[in-house]
């Protein structure tokens, strides 16, 4: 019953941690993932021919801070203004005044005002770009905001850690606890230090394996559930994300189980017949 009782406290503390873990880790994919969507507008000269146009954007594909790009043409524009403002501008000035661009998304660790500064200056060298539109604004809140978050995340992760080895401890403490005079007797009969501590060691080294797997098991089913009613999170609740989160939770199970119940055996080793009782 103990050991039963051992596994459940210390499954609940480890999908709490990895819960925390998967906000750390999605805080990251989610600053990526919205740095990438953000998208700016190379505009470029109507004397541009559109295979010279095609030439230089497969060109920009080629560029390690280029994510993706899409080539909009000026009749491409007109429509979507047209269906955007209920009203063909072109009917007003008799001609198209909109110019054919390539919409930039950039890959997430340029996506900040240091890159996109000589980013601008490269694409203006490459053709016949007449203006480079972009929302700086944008770009520098999220930028903040994610510093923000992270801290804030990292700084719950390291209490929460802390939290975790407090209740683990205890839980492993009070479940050896109960056998301290065994293992007072087990010394008084002879047998050394590694002879009583393995039993415990092994027993608790289950219990992490144990409460792991339990634990691994509840997150599995928890990004699952998020993914299948929100398809679109899957670029955050990525398969690599998750199998870190349960890398972390499998490890800082069988670590803290064991080295708890370490430092707790060795504790009652030392400790003489007459503590035993006031223990």
């Amino acid at each position: 019953m103990q050991f039963i009782t051992a596994c459940i406290s210390t499954t609940m503390v480890l999908v709490l941690l990895g819960i925390v873990a998967f906000f750390v880790l999605s805080a990251r994919d989610f600053s990526g993932y919205v740095r990438e969507n953000i998208s700016f507008s190379a505009l470029l000269s109507d004397d541009m021919k559109e295979p010279d146009i095609l030439k230089f954007q497969k060109n920009l594909d080629k560029e390690p801070y280029v994510k993706s790009t899409i080539y909009i043409s000026k009749e491409q524009a007109l429509r979507e203004e047209t269906e955007a403002m209920g009203t063909n501008p072109q009917e007003f000035v008799g001609y198209n005044p909109f110019s054919a661009s390539i919409e930039i998304n950039l890959n997430s660790v340029y996506a900040n005002s240091d890159s996109l500064a000589w980013i601008e200056k490269e694409i203006m060298a490459k053709g016949k770009v007449v203006e480079i539109t972009y929302p700086e604004a944008l770009i520098e809140a999220v930028n903040k905001n994610v510093r923000k978050i992270s801290i804030v995340l990292l700084g719950l992760a390291a209490l929460f850690a802390i939290i975790s080895f407090s209740l683990i401890n205890n839980t492993i403490r009070l479940t050896i606890y109960a056998k301290r005079f065994l293992i007072h007797t087990m010394r008084l009969v002879g047998a050394d230090w590694g002879f009583i501590r393995r039993p415990f060691l092994v027993r608790n080294l289950w219990v992490g394996v144990i409460s792991a797997l339990l634990a691994n098991g509840v997150l599995m089913l928890g990004g699952y559930w998020i993914v299948r009613h929100e398809p679109e999170l899957i670029n955050i609740v990525s398969p690599h994300t998750m199998l870190v989160v349960m890398a972390t939770v499998f490890a800082f199970g069988i670590i803290i189980t064991v080295w708890c119940a370490y430092l707790s055996i060795n504790r009652y080793l030392r400790m003489k017949t007459d503590s035993l009782y006031y223990a």
